[in-house]
């Protein structure tokens, strides 16, 4: 078959009805100027002053997070009670609390010691580059996540000699001038707004203004209060509107730096312009905003499922695993498994397929909450009018869709070129003479076939690990593949929720070719020169792990996270291990 004509990036996404009035441009001038006139003063701000702000959001954080959350939920038609009010939770304030208290042990370090220490030595990996540990922070990661572990590797210029000087530098050289960042907020995960505002503040030691994204802007009065700390000093500002408000932003005098969290497309209009003036700057490399821009764009995320001899508890498992990663918030995810990629002679691959569909069946719909997701979804399934459908159809429910059987070959491929962001992924075969080399070819796709570069995922079995032909392929797949995050068997997404690793898309991008977009988040460590994290877990997570689409206790663990995270101790992690081996 073949393919329709499409365009390569993210999908196309109609601006959201609001459901609050916009800021003025008064309103927004006037905030500007506010935090114009506190830039200095953050900027050259004590370690202990940022200390105290920390403490000080964690408590008004907590305290907003049950609100937070409830006001998710009402918006996205989800019912109390539910493994999707649990995600809201994880997702949510968990990570903005997680975040806030790491950051405090790295400024803990940095103030004790003048320098950042991780948890564990960093090392040089086969391809000469050095690797951090970056997970388990402390005895209580591994008690929470067992088996779980994450590292940053470092970019080529920098060495064990120097990673020291590679690591948190603005702080033992703080910027004498303050800066003013736009942050223009996600609409999709309650969190990234949030984050993307404290990684300014905190790594980059600039003021915020934070656009709400319009989809999700009913939370603007909970971050208010959430983010209070910061507000009441002057260093961020809240502010509303679609695309006219935003255009005014990137463009207003008194921004000196631009954070998007969004498609490719909306990256474009900003630094190009729109319509046929806009594709004609682009053409011609010419620029009208040339602001430091970041940016963090989607992905066609691929997963490759390395063959193996797998049980049927084994299948079941990583069936749930695999479209958990897809049904999360709906579909709604930069980091959803848009493509799983096989081995063609895995002898396996059809009872692997029949338990994918046997959870698909068995998972619960979602509310198609994000603008035009109807479409897009119709857009696929019109291309490929086989794909499997599991639910549906309606206002307010839009089928799991399963496209299996792809062409490899067929490089303009729909599914390989364009973000659905939807709840529809699909599957492609690959040929190859072995399992080693199936390793290989996958790599090779995912790099050179597939759009982006933020995120990937490799499912491999232990006893695939112990051939040493499939150990060395994996291996050289988790150095190789060109991915800001890359997560061994489990979501990618866990590179954005652990936090201490970085996120965003792999270094390089041009802004004529932006793809996945530029710079990083979280990197709680403050690495200066991160290319990738690496996220590995067991193939088998005991007990079941909490952002599974069946879980039946995430609910329930999310409030006691939050009231950890404010406080940890070991009095508190009982509780949420009772909750998690009832999940």
């Amino acid at each position: 078959m073949s393919a329709s004509p499409v365009l390569v990036g993210s999908a196309a996404i109609p601006e959201a009805k609001k459901s609050r009035p916009s800021s003025s441009r008064s309103e927004v001038d006037a905030a500007i100027a506010e935090l114009r006139a506190n830039a200095d003063r953050w900027a050259g701000s004590s370690i202990e002053e940022r200390l105290a702000l920390l403490r000080e959001a964690k408590q008004s954080t907590a305290r907003e997070a049950a609100a937070w959350v409830r006001a998710a939920c009402v918006a996205k038609g989800i019912d109390e009670g539910t493994a999707a009010e649990g995600e809201e939770w994880l997702a949510g304030p968990i990570c903005v609390m997680r975040n806030y208290h790491l950051l405090e042990k790295t400024l803990e370090s940095i103030a004790r010691t003048g320098h950042v220490e991780l948890p564990k030595r960093a090392f040089v990996n086969t391809r000469g580059r050095v690797v951090c540990p970056v997970m388990p922070t402390d005895g209580y990661d591994e008690v929470l996540f067992t088996g779980f572990t994450a590292e940053v590797h470092q970019r080529p210029e920098v060495t064990l000699a120097n990673l020291s000087d590679n690591t948190a530098s603005s702080y033992r050289a703080r910027p004498t001038k303050g800066r003013v960042a736009l942050v223009l907020g996600a609409g999709n995960v309650s969190s990234i707004g949030p984050m993307d505002a404290i990684y300014k503040l905190y790594a980059e030691h600039q003021v915020v203004i934070l656009k709400m994204n319009p989809v999700n802007e009913y939370l603007g009065p909970n971050f208010e209060k959430a983010l209070a700390p910061f507000i009441s000093r002057g260093l961020l500002r809240i502010v509303y509107g679609g695309g006219a408000e935003g255009e005014y932003l990137c463009n207003h005098p008194g921004i000196d730096d631009i954070h998007i969290t969004g498609s490719d497309k909306t990256h474009d209009a900003i630094v190009y312009g729109t319509g046929a003036e806009g594709a004609e700057r682009k053409a011609r490399r010419e620029p009208r905003n040339t602001k430091p821009i970041s940016s963090e764009l989607g992905n066609v995320s691929p997963l490759i499922i390395v063959p193996g001899r797998w049980s049927k508890s084994d299948l079941a498992f990583q069936a749930r695993n695999v479209v958990s990663s897809l049904t999360n918030n709906g579909g709604f995810n930069c980091n959803a498994t848009r493509v799983i990629v096989t081995y063609a002679g895995w002898d396996q691959r059809d009872e692997f397929l029949a338990a994918l569909n046997a959870a698909f069946l068995v998972a619960p719909p979602r509310r198609p909450y994000y603008p035009g997701a109807n479409s897009r979804q119709a857009s696929f399934v019109s291309v490929h009018p086989n794909a499997t459908q599991y639910g549906p159809r309606g206002e307010n429910q839009l089928p799991w869709t399963l496209i299996t059987g792809l062409d490899p070959n067929q490089h303009d491929e729909i599914c390989f070129t364009t973000e659905s962001w939807c709840g529809v992924t699909s599957e492609v075969a690959l040929p190859a003479k072995s399992e080693a080399a199936f390793v290989n070819e996958a790599v090779k796709f995912a790099n050179d076939v597939l759009w982006g570069t933020l995120s990937a995922g490799i499912i491999v079995h232990p006893d695939s690990i112990r051939d040493p032909s499939i150990g060395t392929a994996v291996d050289s797949a988790i150095a190789d593949l060109r991915f800001g995050s890359v997560a061994v068997n489990h979501w990618p997404a866990l590179s954005y929720a652990f936090v201490s690793p970085t996120w965003g898309a792999y270094p390089g991008h041009p802004d004529h070719d932006i793809r996945s977009g530029r710079g990083v988040v979280h990197n709680t460590y403050l690495f200066d020169k991160p290319e990738k994290s690496v996220v590995r877990g067991p193939f088998r997570a005991s007990p079941k792990p909490a952002w599974f689409f069946d879980h039946k206790t995430n609910h329930l663990i999310g409030p006691r996270l939050v009231d950890f995270y404010l406080e940890p101790s070991p009095a508190k992690l009982a509780p949420i291990i009772g909750l998690a081996l009832l999940g």
